[in-house]
């Protein structure tokens, strides 16, 4: 083993993956700094295979070090810039939302709401990144490189696919949750609000609204958002039936009104 080679391993095995004394690679104080062989091996290769081995493999070192530190570091440090390519965050926003997807078709709505939020976390992490804040997110992305380039412009069928992907997600989110056992009707008309602020007359978030209007006892918003579903599709079934229910909620409200003013 060269000399170059036993202080490395030494330097190694004493830090368990890292430098213990923070000095410089080769020749940077410790006891075989004296060595005349140590002392070469500082000064600028010339032609000799074995010094050429041993350079290499002291890079070698020097790239399984940094690879394993970021591996410590939860894999925050991102060594490709290519991997940071908005086109790359878009994709991956959208396989979480299509693995989403089928989880809400096999039935594991709980896997499904994971997704739908992995892809959104993606989405607005981005936003965020190219100076589009969504100012509804309080929690920011930890999932996102922070490397990608504020400068950086998404092309119009990007911006369309993340738009797309953010709306289906929300409506997805909603319908997951009135699946549940115990639904929480106040994130089931949250997560509709922000899709209708985006699209007005999007069905799926007006009916749900008006669903989640009427368990939430609020008959007025109900019918509203359920008149404006019925318009987008005048033959759904489920729509009329709640209009029924909210309509015979508010005509017992007046009734019960009118009775306490007598």
């Amino acid at each position: 083993m060269s000399a170059v080679k036993a202080g490395i391993d030494g330097r190694v095995d004493s830090g368990r993956g890292g430098f213990a004394d923070g000095s410089s690679s080769v020749g940077g104080g410790g006891g075989g700094c004296g060595s005349p062989r140590l002392q070469q091996c500082a000064q600028p290769p010339n032609n000799s295979n074995s010094r050429t081995k041993d350079t290499r493999y002291y890079h070698h070192q020097q790239q399984q070090l940094q690879l394993q530190q970021q591996k410590n570091l939860g894999g925050s440090m991102w060594k490709q810039p290519s991997h940071c390519e908005p086109a790359d965050v878009v994709r991956r926003a959208l396989d979480f939302k299509c693995q989403g997807t089928q989880c809400y078709k096999d039935k594991k709505y709980r896997e499904a709401i994971g997704k739908y939020h992995r892809a959104l976390l993606e989405i607005k992490g981005l936003c965020r990144v190219l100076g589009d804040p969504d100012p509804s997110s309080k929690s920011p992305s930890c999932l996102l490189p922070t490397t990608i380039s504020k400068f950086t412009t998404l092309t119009d069928e990007q911006k369309g696919a993340m738009e797309n992907a953010e709306l289906e997600c929300y409506n997805s989110l909603a319908a997951c949750l009135l699946q549940m056992e115990l639904v929480n009707y106040e994130r089931v008309k949250e997560y509709c609000l922000k899709v209708l602020h985006k699209e007005g007359k999007n069905f799926k978030a007006l009916y749900r609204s008006g669903v989640a209007y009427y368990h939430l006892g609020d008959f007025q918003k109900a019918l509203y958002y359920l008149k404006e579903s019925h318009k987008q599709e005048p033959s759904d079934t489920n729509v009329i039936r709640y209009i029924q229910l909210t309509e015979m909620k508010i005509r017992r409200k007046a009734q019960r009104e009118k009775k306490e003013a007598t």
